[in-house]
């Protein structure tokens, strides 16, 4: 503790661990401290199943009908969930035509533009253009470009249409769907950061209760804990650790349901995702729903965990989530929670503390991701280059061991 850190990272979800693995690729001295026993923070895993039942205040223990607790690795928050059963939509002539021109697009050559001003154009006439119909519109806008509500379409087109070629770009590379989701749940994923920064010099201290973050003439110099101060440059830590610098911007209910079924009109898919546009229930916001199950060794065999999501806009959560709910029945148990929602109001430009956002309704990362991209550019000043962090470790490692 009693050292001099480049960047002191306080907490271990899936946010942090990545800006930390990304800045002992760096070079940077990092410590990172949590005041949990275990990695992951808001998007830890649980198990044991009993465990669940304990987080949510349930009686009594979980049937045997559920197999062993060990069985099971539940997701407080799921992301990069997998998606099937698209392709027929990709089979209609417009909307195949919209697509190649999609892939064709390239924001550097005015020749694939077609007539559209990227950076002026929006996205509802690029819609007319092609003549794409409501249901589509809606697919395309918030299950490919990952938009939660329709304030894009009166924006430029230009983002819209990245966010699509990503979105086709990874259907392509990974096959039948463009979503990763790793095996024990998602709890693996900051624990695989964890290492990569271990592997660059980070030190790593769980079970560390966080006394103070000491301020100096406005600025951050270090973190205290159990009577020892660790001082540093800068601070990355989610919003739980600095109450002070965040402000409430809403809240997200989650329902974790256990089913004994896959979702119906799925083909019987071990996993999927689905996507209720907001303007088909009347509302402001998406609803999401995801499935996983003992395909990805987080259930039972025969059990599937199924999760609903959507932002609070209504003092009656439970019902916003029905319309999700409804496609999952019968529910053999719930666990709803109802969290609220922070953002910084410090963006660390004088005092160096750079705050994570909370984790969104969505069940993807892209939200995530931009706010890792947000906080490296606020911190180091210039935008995050993967292909230079690769040349960093090939310098340490060489090309072989980096394949």
């Amino acid at each position: 503790m009693n050292e001099e850190y480049d960047v002191i990272v306080l907490g271990t979800g899936l946010t942090e661990c990545i800006l930390s693995g990304i800045m002992s690729v760096n070079g940077k001295k990092v410590l990172h401290m949590d005041r949990n026993s275990y990695y992951g923070g808001e998007s830890a895993s649980i198990t044991p199943l009993e465990d669940l039942y304990k987080r949510f205040n349930l009686p009594g223990t979980p049937p045997e009908s559920m197999g062993r607790g060990r069985d099971w690795n539940v997701d407080l928050i799921p992301k990069f969930l997998m998606a099937n059963g698209l392709m027929g939509l990709f089979e209609k002539r417009r909307f195949r035509k919209f697509l190649v021109y999609v892939a064709n697009f390239d924001e550097n050559d005015p020749r694939t533009f077609e007539g559209v001003d990227p950076k002026k154009t929006t996205m509802r006439d690029v819609y007319k253009k092609f003549d794409l119909g409501q249901d589509v519109i809606d697919f395309t806008g918030h299950a490919l470009a990952l938009y939660r509500t329709d304030d894009y379409l009166d924006q430029p087109c230009q983002e819209t249409i990245n966010r699509i070629k990503l979105y086709s770009e990874s259907l392509a590379r990974y096959g039948k769907s463009p979503y990763l989701y790793p095996l024990y749940g998602l709890g693996e994923l900051p624990q695989g950061f964890a290492r990569l920064s271990a592997i660059y010099g980070g030190t790593y201290m769980l079970n560390k209760p966080i006394e103070e973050i000491v301020i100096e003439n406005g600025k951050v110099v270090g973190v205290k804990s159990e009577g020892e101060v660790a001082r540093c440059k800068q601070l990355i830590c989610d919003p739980s650790y600095v109450s002070d610098r965040v402000t409430k911007v809403g809240q997200v209910i989650r329902v974790i349901c256990i089913l004994s079924h896959p979702i119906k009109n799925t083909n019987d898919a071990n996993s999927c995702q689905i996507i209720i546009p907001q303007n088909q229930v009347n509302r402001k916001s998406d609803i999401y729903v995801c499935m996983i199950s003992s395909a990805h060794n987080v259930a039972a065999q025969g059990k599937y965990i199924a999760i609903a999501s959507t932002t609070v806009e209504t003092a009656d959560p439970e019902k916003e989530i029905k319309p999700a709910l409804d496609l999952l029945e019968p529910i053999e148990q719930k666990f709803v929670s109802i969290s609220d929602l922070f953002a910084p109001t410090d963006l660390g430009t004088e005092s160096q503390i750079f705050i994570s956002r909370t984790y969104d309704a969505t069940t993807h990362f892209e939200t995530t991701c931009d706010d890792i991209k947000d906080i490296y550019k606020r911190m180091m000043g210039s935008e995050f280059d993967f292909e230079e962090m690769k040349r960093k470790k090939n310098d340490i490692y060489g090309e072989e061991e980096l394949q």
